[in-house]
């Protein structure tokens, strides 16, 4: 790599490092290797169902200890919501209203998105914002034909000379209408963490992060809502925001491994993917963390079953919690007899999901002490799963690791081979989807933070092919939040229903039930 003083200034900048860099670059060389399936996370073989008599024995567990806890929600919503909107933004580039009917386009095999949206214009909670645009901008819009009439509503609706949506964070786009008001995703994620997320004070506390350019805007939002949320209930709202560290950047390359430079020389960096917010998740400090996605949420009629369930995720961890911190001060204390040996070693197989070394009862006591703390001693987070529905994205599997222990983890598709035919077939027979629903213990038993980089693990991150301005490039992607971030970490998978589950990837999502105070007639 030829380095130029101006590279040498970017880097720094940034924060980074010529030898960070450097190593990102052999990264690319190297390739960094698809795990090893063994097999999909099942129930009972990775994944706990809980009886209803459980769940309500769980949330108890949590509402008794609530009022000694420090609760915290975190919330990655960074980014603009052009890809909710991308099947829109390819209407107005590829529609000729002047050389083809609306019926004519929309009959298209790859316009089912657009009838979609046409069907259900009307109840989309930002429809008469747009019209009242619309019919200022265009008074005869009423005299044009339905071709052009759903032009100029799109065109209003997401480019800048309108409202401008394609630009807007997620978090701030209207998501739901109500008799008297349209909220935003930011505003259901405080009605929702009202109903969990609450101390005995009535303080909850909810961190997101934005982009920077967004920040203002955020806070106008908290401004206008939140006398009215907190009345609504009865909760005293403390927010905070951080942004993706810039030295989390990863540099670009070419289809030859040599670095990717723009037009005018500059090499390139690109934002290395939500496992960049492990940074930002290790700089706060709570005892629980909640982590849950900006667009996952729903009308507030339903709330209170999702509000339930995380009452119940949150029971066990703290269960959990309770039981390895025991075990931690009795290691600490004294030496276990063999029959409380015997005991920890079932807890950590049946419960904590850790399979032992096959020669583990050879082991020396010394050893088998250092291999029980070492396993116990860590972060702990309680998953929800849902029932496998197609969605894109992470499952749970039984994975094997290099020293050949398997271990349970959240994967994304593009870290398996799936040019394999074995892995294939197991990541088919899946059964269980990961929502980015978590509750998260980040302290150790001695009440200390544990610093969660600690526990990342650094090779299971994965390489993706983007292009700019039809350069084909390669982008490193930094281990996942909820997978190679924490993949070192204490994990258990809890079946969830799918009612938990509501996230808005494109527009259309919005006129799912769970989005809609009112239902098609």
């Amino acid at each position: 790599m030829n380095i130029t003083d101006k590279d040498i200034k970017l880097i720094k900048s940034k924060g980074l490092t010529i030898d960070k860099v450097l190593s990102q670059i052999e990264t690319f060389k190297n390739q960094i290797p698809f795990v090893a399936l063994r097999s999909a996370a099942t129930l009972d073989h990775g994944i706990l169902k809980f009886s209803e008599h459980y769940q309500s024995e769980l949330t108890k567990v949590y509402t008794s200890r609530l009022s000694g806890l420090d609760t915290l929600k975190f919330v990655p919503a960074s980014g603009a919501a052009t890809r909710m909107f991308k099947d829109l933004f390819r209407f107005l580039d590829t529609y000729d209203c002047e050389k083809e009917s609306l019926n004519s386009y929309t009959n298209h095999q790859n316009a089912t998105a657009i009838r979609l949206f046409l069907i259900g214009l009307e109840k989309f909670p930002f429809y008469e914002e747009v019209m009242n645009n619309v019919k200022d901008v265009y008074p005869k819009f009423e005299t044009l034909s339905e071709g052009r009439q759903l032009h100029i509503f799109v065109e209003m609706m997401l480019k800048e000379k309108g409202l401008n949506f394609g630009a807007f964070p997620k978090g701030l786009l209207p998501f739901h209408k109500y008799t008297n008001s349209i909220a935003t995703s930011f505003e259901e994620h405080l009605y929702e963490a009202a109903g969990y997320n609450t101390n005995d004070k009535g303080d909850s506390k909810l961190h997101f992060t934005i982009s920077k350019e967004h920040l203002d805007a955020f806070e106008d939002e908290f401004e206008r809502i939140k006398k009215k949320v907190e009345e609504k209930t009865n909760t005293n709202f403390s927010i905070t925001y951080s942004f993706q560290k810039s030295e989390t950047d990863t540099i670009a390359v070419t289809e030859d491994n040599e670095p990717f430079r723009t037009e005018d020389g500059s090499l390139l960096f690109r934002p290395g993917g939500h496992g960049a917010l492990i940074e930002n998740l290790n700089d706060l400090d709570a005892d629980i963390v909640y982590i849950k996605n900006i667009d996952n949420v729903v009308v507030r009629k339903y709330q209170d079953e999702v509000s339930g369930y995380k009452k119940v995720l949150a029971g066990k961890l703290i269960e959990i919690q309770d039981e390895v911190f025991r075990i931690l001060n009795v290691i600490d204390q004294k030496k276990p007899s063999e029959p409380e040996l015997k005991d920890i070693k079932k807890f950590l197989v049946q419960q904590l999901n850790v399979r032992l070394p096959l020669d583990f009862d050879k082991f020396s006591d010394k050893y088998k002490l250092r291999f029980l703390r070492e396993s116990l001693n860590r972060p702990i987070r309680v998953c929800g799963m849902v029932i496998n529905e197609g969605e894109p994205g992470g499952g749970p599997f039984w994975i094997k690791k290099e020293n050949g222990r398997l271990i349970l983890q959240i994967i994304e598709t593009p870290q398996i081979n799936t040019s394999d035919q074995g892995q294939q077939k197991i990541l088919n027979s899946a059964t269980h989807f990961n929502p980015v629903d978590l509750v998260c213990g980040v302290r150790d038993y001695q009440g200390k933070k544990f610093d969660l980089l600690d526990f990342v693990d650094p090779n299971s991150g994965f390489i993706t092919q983007k292009t700019l301005n039809g350069k084909v490039l390669k982008a490193l992607e930094l281990p996942g939040l909820w997978n190679g971030a924490m993949s070192n970490w204490i994990s258990v998978f809890v079946e969830v229903p799918l009612t938990t589950f509501n996230p808005v990837k494109t527009v259309n999502d919005l006129l799912k039930s769970a989005h809609q105070v009112k239902l098609f007639s």
